[in-house]
Parts: C-alpha cells; sequence; structure tokens
C-alpha cells in the first residue's frame, strides 16, 4: 500500500511540474501593463481565480486528493444538479475514484428541487401525473422536458383511457402523438354520432321472406327468415358479401323448410334454432356447413350464446339443454334441467370457468342452472311473472310485474348476486312494465331499462335511484343499450331514437314500419332490426313467388358507421343513389328516389 501512495505521489508532483510549465507562457501572455505582477513560475495560482481555465482547475482539484474544487462543482452544465462535496480525505485514490464514478452517475440524474434522484426513480413519480401536470413539468427545464416527454409515461397513458390496449410500447415511435390522434378520432366519432354524419346501409335478403330474428357480434350480423335460410354480413368490410348458413338436410326433409326461430352469433360460432325443433351450429372459420346439429322434441322457447367461447343452451317445453365441446372439439350435452314451467328468457352467464352456467326465466321463477346444484330457484313469488332479464358476470338484472298500486305491489328491477342468491337492490316504481333491461353493456355500477309507459330509465345501482327519464316512444320500449354518454332504444312503434344521457336530450331518431327488436352498437357503428310481428302476412300467401308482395312486410336491418365522414347526400340509403343500370327493381321504393338520384 506504501508503494502504490509513493507512485501517486510521483504521478501527481510530475503533473505539477508540466502544469507549472505549460501555464508559464500563458500567464506571461494575459498579462497586462496596468494590471498586478505575473507570478512565479513555481508558485501555483489560486484554483478559484479568474482567467485560469476550466480544465487546469479540475485537474488541479483532482490532484490535490480528489475532490473537484468549489469553482468547478459550483458550475454544472446546464439541467445538471450540483454534485455534492466528496468528503474528507486527501491523498488516497479512492476519493479519486469515487469522485469519477459520481461525474459518470451525474450524466443519468435529474434535479428536484434541492435534491437529485436517478432517472428511473424520477420516471416512477412523473407516472403519477396526467396529461396536463406532463405538459406543465416539460416547460421547467430542457431535463424534465426530456422525462415528461419518455414514451413509458405517454404508453401507460394511452392504455389507461383504454386506446390502443393490443399493442405493445414497440409499435409506435411518439406514444404522445398516438394518443393525441386517438383522443381526435373520438371527439370526431362523438361529433358523427350527434350530427348524425356518416353512411347507412339496409341489409337485404329478398328471397328470405320475412325477417325472423336478428342478432350480431363486433359488427358481423346474422338473420334468419321464414323461409329457413340463414344469412350473415360483415359490416366492417362493406364490399364482403358474406356466406349463407346451409342447415343440414336429412333425408325426410322434403318441402318448405322450417321458419328460424332464433340466431345468435358471437367470435367464432353461429346458431339458429328452428320451429321444428331443430338447433344447427356453424363455425365461422371452417365454411358454410354446420358442425353440430341437435334436436327437441317440441318448439324451442329460448336460445342462448355464450359472449366467448362455445357453449350453446335451449329451452324447449320444460327441459332446458346445455351443448358445448370438449377437449377433443367433439360436441357433447354437458346439463339437462327439468324446469317446473315454460321458459320465456335464457340467458348464460358471462366468463364463467369451468362448467358453464345459464339463467332461466319461468313466468315468475327464475333458476340459476349449473352442473353442480340442477334446478337452484334464485328467485320465486307466485302471481308475478318476469317481463324481462339480462346477465352479467356475477349479478342478474330482471324485471317483474306486480300486483298492482292495491296492493302497494308496482312493477320493478330486482339486481339478484349469482354467487349469494341475495337481492341487492329493488329499482324503479312503475305501473308499465319493464320490457328490456340492460345490464351487461351498460357502464360499471350503471343499469338501463326500458317500460310500456314509453319511458327509457338509467339507474345508478350505487344510488338505487333513477339518474334520468326518457320520453319517446308511444307504444313502449321494445330494445335499449347506453354507454358512458348516449343511449340508444328502439320501440314497438318503429322508432328508434339516440339520446344524450347527459343533457338528457333526443339528438336524432329515425323510423320503420316495424318494431324495433335489436340494438346494438360500439363507438363508430349502430345495428337495429325492425322485425315484423306477423310472419305471415294478412292477404298475400307467403309461398306467392312475386317477392314485391311482400316487400313492406319483411322487416329490414340498418347499419349505421360513423367513422366516416361523409356529406348528407353521399350517405343516402342505396335505393336514392341509384342510377337505374340494373334491370331488377322495386316500384315500392320509388318515391324515395326523389331528389337524390343522379338520373
Amino acid at each position: 500500500m506504501a508503494g502504490g501512495s509513493a507512485e501517486l505521489e510521483l504521478f501527481r508532483r510530475r503533473w505539477r511540474e508540466e502544469l507549472a510549465g505549460g501555464g508559464k507562457r500563458r500567464r506571461r501572455e494575459e498579462a497586462e501593463p496596468g494590471g498586478g505582477e505575473p507570478r512565479e513560475a513555481g508558485e501555483p495560482k489560486e484554483p478559484g481565480e479568474p482567467g485560469e481555465p476550466g480544465y487546469l482547475v479540475l485537474a488541479r482539484g483532482l490532484l490535490d486528493g480528489g475532490e473537484a474544487p468549489a469553482r468547478c462543482r459550483s458550475s454544472p452544465p446546464p439541467g445538471r444538479p450540483a454534485e455534492e462535496a466528496a468528503g474528507d480525505g486527501g491523498g488516497d485514490g479512492d476519493d479519486l475514484l469515487g469522485q469519477l464514478i459520481r461525474d459518470l452517475n451525474e450524466i443519468n440524474e435529474v434535479p428536484f428541487f434541492d435534491v437529485q434522484l436517478p432517472y428511473e426513480l424520477a420516471l416512477k413519480i412523473f407516472q403519477y401525473l396526467g396529461k396536463a401536470e406532463l405538459g406543465r413539468c416539460a416547460q421547467v427545464s430542457r431535463t424534465w422536458k426530456i422525462l415528461a416527454e419518455d414514451e413509458v409515461l405517454w404508453y401507460r397513458l394511452c392504455h389507461q383511457e383504454g386506446y390502443l390496449l393490443d399493442t405493445s410500447i414497440s409499435d409506435h415511435s411518439c406514444w404522445k402523438l398516438a394518443l393525441k390522434d386517438c383522443r381526435a378520432k373520438e371527439h370526431t366519432l362523438r361529433t358523427n354520432w350527434k350530427n348524425r354524419i356518416g353512411a347507412v346501409s339496409q341489409l337485404q335478403y329478398e328471397l328470405g321472406k320475412v325477417l325472423c330474428d336478428v342478432h350480431s357480434s363486433d359488427g358481423v350480423v346474422i338473420a334468419g327468415y321464414t323461409s329457413g335460410e340463414v344469412r350473415l354480413w360483415d359490416t366492417r368490410t362493406w364490399d364482403y358479401t358474406a356466406p349463407i348458413l346451409e342447415p343440414v338436410h336429412g333425408p325426410g326433409d322434403a318441402g318448405p323448410q322450417p321458419h328460424v326461430s332464433f340466431v345468435r352469433i358471437n367470435s367464432s360460432l353461429a346458431v339458429a334454432a328452428y320451429e321444428d325443433g331443430t338447433v344447427s351450429v356453424w363455425s365461422l372459420m371452417t365454411g358454410r356447413e354446420p358442425i353440430h346439429r341437435y334436436q327437441h322434441n317440441q318448439r324451442i322457447q329460448a336460445l342462448a350464446l355464450g359472449s366467448e367461447g362455445a357453449t350453446v343452451a335451449t329451452a324447449s317445453g320444460f327441459e332446458v339443454k346445455v351443448e358445448s365441446p370438449d377437449d377433443k372439439g367433439f360436441w357433447q350435452t354437458t346439463g339437462t334441467f327439468e324446469i317446473q314451467k315454460l321458459v320465456n328468457f335464457l340467458n348464460l352467464v358471462p366468463d364463467v370457468l369451468g362448467s358453464p352456467v345459464a339463467v332461466a326465466a319461468a313466468e315468475d321463477i327464475v333458476y340459476v342452472l349449473k352442473g353442480e346444484d340442477p334446478g337452484k330457484i334464485l328467485h320465486s313469488v307466485y302471481g308475478q311473472p318476469v317481463t324481462c332479464l339480462d346477465v352479467s358476470a356475477h349479478e342478474a338484472a330482471f324485471g317483474v310485474k306486480g300486483f298492482g298500486w292495491l296492493l302497494n305491489e308496482p312493477n320493478q328491477v330486482l339486481i339478484y348476486n349469482l354467487e349469494t342468491s341475495q337481492c341487492l337492490k329493488k329499482l324503479g316504481n312503475s305501473m308499465g312494465d319493464f320490457t328490456c333491461v340492460n345490464l351487461q353493456d351498460s357502464p360499471p355500477n350503471m343499469l338501463v331499462t326500458g317500460n310500456k309507459d314509453r319511458r327509457v330509465r338509467v339507474y345508478d345501482l350505487r344510488k338505487s335511484e333513477s339518474l334520468c327519464s326518457l320520453y319517446a316512444h308511444r307504444l313502449g320500449v321494445s330494445a335499449v343499450q347506453m354507454d358512458d354518454w348516449k343511449i340508444v332504444s328502439g320501440g314497438e312503434e318503429g322508432m328508434v331514437c339516440v339520446w344524450d344521457q347527459r343533457m338528457g336530450t333526443k339528438l336524432w331518431e329515425t323510423h320503420a314500419r316495424h318494431p324495433v327488436r335489436y340494438i346494438w352498437f360500439n363507438s363508430h357503428s349502430l345495428i337495429t332490426a325492425n322485425i315484423p310481428d306477423e310472419k305471415t302476412p294478412r292477404g298475400s300467401s307467403i309461398m306467392d313467388d312475386d317477392l314485391t308482395a311482400h316487400r313492406k312486410h319483411r322487416g329490414i336491418i340498418y347499419a349505421y358507421e360513423f367513422s366516416v365522414d361523409q356529406l348528407a347526400v353521399e350517405s343516402v340509403l342505396p335505393i336514392c343513389r341509384s342510377s337505374y343500370d340494373e334491370v331488377t327493381g322495386y316500384n315500392y321504393n320509388i318515391g324515395l328516389a326523389v331528389p337524390y338520384d343522379n338520373i
């Protein structure tokens, strides 16, 4: 150790001699006629004295014991924190090494008032700030600007606001700009929704005769008709014509096909139930031919398909059957349940691990159907039938028809916990029957209902009270859905209304001939279906070859797209933009051709 100290002292002495010899000429040149006497060659210059270069000051400080001089330490580069004293002790090589390490670490340190923090720790603090706070911090200094615009912070903010959830941090070079673009698109979509700017299309299938049922999943629409045919449309790509799903014909199936009673679709499967009790299941990946088919002895009263996965539940007579594939892909019956009364409503509980769980409403009894606990009664009050039903992952909401004001039993919506089977809330106090309820698609702790008294009501489940009541449909509400700012409702008279939830005002409305039986929307599209109650129109035979006689009786599906910014003339119905080049047409809609046609 003594030998190492001697070598270090010899190194320092030689450096001092070289610095003194090299600085003699500089001191002579800097000396002015009236400005004091020059120093002797061996006299060292004060480290903090003006006129001496900074690197000489730094070198002298390091050679004197490893601690940077005061002048050097008090003048850090712009945006860098001031280095604290290295501590006592001089002449030891450890102090010199520690000083060099601290100088290197200073590059990655961020000033926070009178302390300095590593970059990673400062990033942890900044992640609790919002967009406005980060913008203000970026104006403090250059170092804070670099920190406030870090990609990790804006990537986290983008995910917190629900944008680009399926992306990684390497997918965009500037996440701040990506968040700005997403918010601009959301603002444009909201403006288009409010002002009804976009494109609208009619989804029609002339050979299907009368429309029976409609369902959709993420823009893919399925429709069943009285001709027994099932048709698909993919509204996400307007030029794509989806196939017609073909049923399996047995040897004794000659003649006309039975009507389609119900259709359901999710991201992977499409299901149709027919009037003769047949259920067909198609895979959206394999083709038109069904992958599974089973038969009930009686007419099917209700059909349910899981929102994810491959689970189908059907109710026929006093029996509820649940079908799903096993690990090898072979379909099997996972549960058969006997019900005391005829089932009116049937739903599968979403996001259930293990065996599927179904909720069935049979007149005035609500059942929870599980494989390990068959026929469990969730709610039962004699003489109070269930009028509507919807389920979420943990709760079930259904409307109950009371005995009336004479017995102080108005119509209400009951909220039950599916795990504890306890009634959580009793909502509403209405004379009319609740005809529809939407719990699964509503925002958290929110519920929207429709009633025969022509009103749409929004409830906050935390307060058990109605937030707003909207009056529009003169024959009663038949379908309803909401999100965080708008409500879309459909009525028995065929009108579709779009409401601003916070303002409680109607934004716009559309009207068609038949009742609105289905409504679905997301951030940029809206799908509505007007389904006639009369499947065999009076005065015309359903077997008639003249399709024009049934056009006004068929029902119709509308698909609205608000992500495109089009003029009103460009977004009118296709019949109104016809150039009459096609040989086939219908004079029933000739009145719509004025004044938009480009003949």
